[in-house]
C-alpha cells in the first residue's frame, strides 16, 4: 500500500509503474477503462522473507467449522476499538477484485468471521456486483478514496474531493442492494495529515488505522506471506491487521492463516458503525436493538 501504480485487465496485466501515485491502465472487455490500486513491490533488502514461526501443515488443517469469530464492536470513534489479548480485526484494502475478493469471502465464511473491506471508488465502479456481494455477506464496507491517491501529497480541497468521490462511488455500488458504506475510511499508503484527519472526524468518519501490516504487497510466495503475517500477529498479540483483496498470494494463504489463528486461540472481532439511520442499511451493521 505504500508505493504506487496500477493496474490490470481481466487477465491481470500487471505492469507496476514504480513511483506513480495511481496511474491507470487500460482494461479489456466491458470493464471501465481505468482502475486504481496500490501495486506489488519487490521485497526490500533486509526484509525477512519467511520468519521462523510454526504453522500448521496442510495435513493438519482442520475442516473449517467456525470457532474463530469474536465479538462485535460498535465504533463511533477510533478509541472505541479496544482489543484484548488475542483479538484481531481483519481488514482488506483496494478491492473489489474479480476472482480474488470472492475467494477471500469464502475463506472468511468457512471460519464464520467478518472483516472490514476498505474499497477504492474506481474498483467499486468497475465491479459493483462484487462490492454488493461483500456487503450482503455481512462484512463491513468502508472506503479508501476514489483512485488510491496519496492524499498527503495533495492540497486539502483535492484530498477531500478524492475521499468524497470514493464514498459516493462505493455508495452507488451498494445502493441497489439497499445498503450503504459505513463511515469508515483508511488513508492510501497510510499517508495522512492532521488536517485531513480532523476534517474527517468533523464529518463523523472514523479513520481505521493499521496496527499490523502484513506487507502482502511484497512479491513473495503465499507461504512466506502467511509466516510473516502470523509472526507479526503473534508478536504484537492483538490489533488491526492490514491485507489487500487484490493479490493471489493473499487469497492462497488466508485459509491456512485462519487455521493457524484458530489453533492459537485468537478471535476475529467485527467492527460496525455505532450509528445507523438515514434510510439505507449500513453494510455489515447488525439490526438496531429495539428501543
Amino acid at each position: 500500500m505504500r508505493s504506487v501504480a496500477c493496474v490490470v485487465s481481466s487477465v491481470l496485466l500487471a505492469a507496476a509503474l514504480a513511483g506513480c501515485a495511481s496511474a491507470p491502465t487500460k482494461v479489456a472487455g466491458d470493464a471501465p477503462p481505468t482502475l486504481a490500486f496500490a501495486p506489488e513491490r519487490q521485497r526490500p533488502v533486509g526484509e525477512e522473507l519467511a520468519p521462523q514461526v510454526a504453522m500448521l501443515r496442510p495435513d493438519q488443517l482442520p475442516i473449517p467449522v467456525g470457532g474463530l469469530a469474536g465479538r462485535t464492536i460498535r465504533v463511533e470513534r477510533i478509541s472505541d476499538i479496544r482489543l484484548g489479548p488475542r483479538e484481531i480485526v481483519l481488514t482488506f484494502d483496494d478491492g473489489p477484485m474479480p476472482g480474488k475478493t470472492e475467494k477471500i469471502l469464502r475463506a472468511l465464511d468457512d471460519y464464520g468471521v467478518k472483516a472490514t473491506f476498505l474499497m477504492v471508488g474506481q474498483m467499486a465502479n468497475a465491479y459493483p456486483a462484487i462490492a454488493r456481494k461483500v456487503a450482503e455477506r455481512g462484512h463491513t464496507v468502508g472506503t479508501h478514496t476514489q483512485n488510491h491517491s496519496n492524499l498527503a501529497s495533495l492540497g486539502s480541497d483535492r484530498a477531500m474531493a478524492q475521499i468524497l468521490a470514493g464514498q459516493n462511488s462505493v455508495a452507488a455500488a451498494l445502493k441497489p442492494a439497499g445498503l450503504r458504506p459505513a463511515p469508515f475510511f483508511r488513508f492510501p499508503y497510510l499517508a495522512e495529515t492532521a488536517a485531513l484527519r480532523a476534517n474527517l472526524a468533523a464529518r463523523n468518519v472514523v479513520v481505521i488505522d493499521a496496527d499490523i501490516d502484513s506487507k502482502d504487497y511484497f512479491k513473495t510466495g503465499s507461504e512466506p506471506l502467511r509466516a510473516r503475517a502470523l509472526s507479526r500477529i503473534t508478536e504484537r498479540g492483538s490489533g488491526i491487521v492490514l491485507f489487500h483483496d487484490i493479490h493471489a498470494r493473499t487469497v492462497s494463504m488466508l485459509p491456512g492463516l485462519l487455521a493457524d489463528l484458530k489453533a492459537r486461540g485468537y478471535k476475529v472481532v467485527h467492527l460496525v458503525p455505532a450509528r445507523g439511520g438515514g434510510g439505507l442499511l449500513i453494510a455489515g451493521a447488525p439490526a438496531e436493538p429495539p428501543a
